[in-house]
C-alpha cells in the first residue's frame, strides 16, 4: 500500500491538502484543522476531516452528474488517511467561487443593507436577517490566495473573467445544483441557506463539480424546527468557535495580530458534535458507519 509521503504535495489550504497521484489523478485530503478570522487555530476538531469527506461523498453520489470524484476507497489512497481523503480527477480549475443563496444572511445581508442588492442582483425591500429569497440567486466571489479575502463579484465581472458563455453555464449549473440540494435538505428537516461550489473544466470542455461539496465548511445549514426570519439562526458549523474567540473568555484581541489561543474542551466537543449532526441529519446515515 502507498504512504502519503510517496505523493508530492501540490497545494495546501487552511483545511485541505492536495497531492499528485499520477498525471490524471489527485488526492484531496481533509484535515481536522479549523480556521476562523483568517487564522488556522492551534486546536484541531477531532473527526472534522472525516465528516467533511463523508458529506462530500454523500452529495457527489446523490447529485450524480459531472464531478471529480473517482473513489473514497481506492487502493491508491494510503491507509493513514483513509476516511478523510478522496481520489479525484485532475481538472483545469476556474478562478470563481460559485455561491448560491436561498436565504439572506452573512455578507449577503450586509450587501443588501448597503445597496438593496447582493452582488448586483436587486432584491425586494423589507427583507431581514434569514429572510427566504423569492428565488435562489447567484452571488459569486473571487477565489483568493490563502490568507487573502474573497471579493464579491457581479455577473459582469464573472463574464470578464471566464467569458460570457462559461459564466452563464456556471450560474445555471450552480443554481440547479443548489435547488436540488435544498430540496433534499428540506426532506431531511434542514434548510440549506447558502453554499459555495468550485468547478473545473475537463479535457472535453465540460464543467465539472470539484473540491468539497455541501459540507458544513462550505454551506450554511439551519434546522427547519425553530426557524424564524428576523434573527440569526443556530448553524451547523464553526460559529461557536467564532463566538468564543471574540468573547471575553478567550482573552484574544482580534485586532492584535497575535495568533488565537487554544480552544477549550467544551467548545471543541460542541463543534465536533454539530459537524457530525449535520452529516447525520442530511444523509440519514450514522457517522460511525463511515469508513
Amino acid at each position: 500500500m502507498p504512504t502519503l509521503t510517496e505523493y508530492p504535495q501540490v497545494a495546501a489550504g487552511k483545511v485541505r491538502e492536495l497531492y499528485a497521484v499520477d498525471d490524471d489523478h489527485l488526492l484531496l485530503l481533509a484535515s481536522d484543522r479549523i480556521s476562523a478570522y483568517d487564522y488556522v487555530l492551534p486546536t484541531t476538531i477531532p473527526d472534522k476531516g472525516r465528516v467533511l469527506t463523508a458529506m462530500s461523498v454523500f452529495w457527489f453520489d446523490l447529485l450524480g452528474g459531472a464531478n471529480h470524484l473517482v473513489s473514497s476507497d481506492d487502493p491508491r489512497i494510503p491507509d493513514e488517511v483513509r476516511g478523510r481523503a478522496l481520489l479525484v480527477r485532475r481538472l483545469r480549475m476556474l478562478p470563481v467561487e460559485c455561491v448560491a443563496r436561498g436565504y439572506l444572511t452573512g455578507s449577503g445581508l450586509a450587501d443588501y443593507v448597503r445597496t438593496g442588492s447582493v452582488c448586483g442582483v436587486p432584491l425586494p425591500s423589507g427583507l431581514v436577517e434569514a429572510s427566504k429569497l423569492p428565488a435562489p440567486i447567484f452571488t459569486p466571489t473571487t477565489k483568493a490566495e490563502v490568507g487573502q479575502h474573497d471579493e464579491a463579484m457581479d455577473f459582469a465581472a464573472v463574464e470578464a473573467t471566464v467569458g460570457a458563455d462559461l459564466a452563464a453555464r456556471l450560474r445555471d449549473t450552480t443554481l440547479s445544483i443548489y435547488r436540488r440540494a435544498a430540496e433534499h435538505a428540506e426532506s431531511r428537516g434542514m434548510i440549506l441557506a447558502d453554499t459555495k461550489f468550485e468547478f473545473g473544466v475537463d479535457s472535453a470542455g465540460e464543467i465539472v463539480l470539484a473540491d468539497e461539496v455541501l459540507t458544513p465548511d462550505s454551506s450554511r445549514y439551519w434546522a427547519m424546527d425553530g426557524y424564524s426570519a428576523g434573527r440569526v439562526q443556530p448553524a451547523f458549523d464553526k460559529q461557536v468557535v467564532r463566538d468564543w474567540l471574540v468573547s471575553s473568555a478567550s482573552g484574544w484581541d482580534r485586532s492584535s495580530g497575535e495568533q488565537p489561543p487554544e480552544l477549550p474542551a467544551d467548545v471543541v466537543e460542541y463543534t465536533r458534535a454539530r459537524y457530525v449532526e449535520a452529516y447525520e441529519r442530511v444523509s440519514g446515515r450514522k457517522f460511525a458507519d463511515w469508513a
